[in-house]
Order: structure tokens, then sequence, then C-alpha cells
């Protein structure tokens, strides 16, 4: 899994596009392996990620749960004090 593609689905806010156009670039930079890819495969990662863009979007609008949606700042604060753990903290 691309540690930097996060979790998009049941947030309150829910995602904007910006935020699944990034995760589906993100998804495409990793199996591509390119960051930026050369003039020749140019068109066709954009394409990929225009695709994977609106799959995303597709499958954000089709998921349901039950559960109250997930607040950003909580659970960015998990996150920071996760990689705190994880990393160090200097």
């Amino acid at each position: 899994m691309c540690r930097n593609i996060k979790t998009l689905f049941n947030f309150d806010p829910p995602a904007t596009d910006e935020e699944i156009q990034a995760a589906a670039l993100q998804f495409v930079r990793k199996l591509s392996g390119f960051n930026r890819p050369s003039k020749i495969n140019e068109a066709a990662f954009d394409l990929a990620v225009e695709q994977v863009t609106d799959v995303a979007r597709t499958l954000m609008s089709s998921l349901v749960t039950l559960a109250p949606p997930r607040n950003r700042e909580v659970e960015r604060a998990k996150a920071v004090a996760q990689s705190l753990r994880r990393f160090g903290g200097g």
C-alpha cells in the first residue's frame, strides 16, 4: 500500500475532487515507477491519472456505511502521534 495515499472515505466534510485526484496521481506514480514521466510517456501517464480519478470518484460516491463520519482533525492528530512513535520526535 502506498503510504502517501490517504483514506478518503467517510469523512466530514467529504473528500474533495482535488484530494481524489491527488490520491489517483500517487497511485499511478507508484504503479508506473515515475514521479514525472518522460515526454514519450506523458500522455499515457496523464490519461491513467484521469481514468483512476474518475473510477475513484465513482467508488467514493457509491460506498455506503452506517458508521459516523470521521473527523479530519482527529485523524490527522492520530497520524502525527503514530509518526512520532514510529520515527521519533527529533
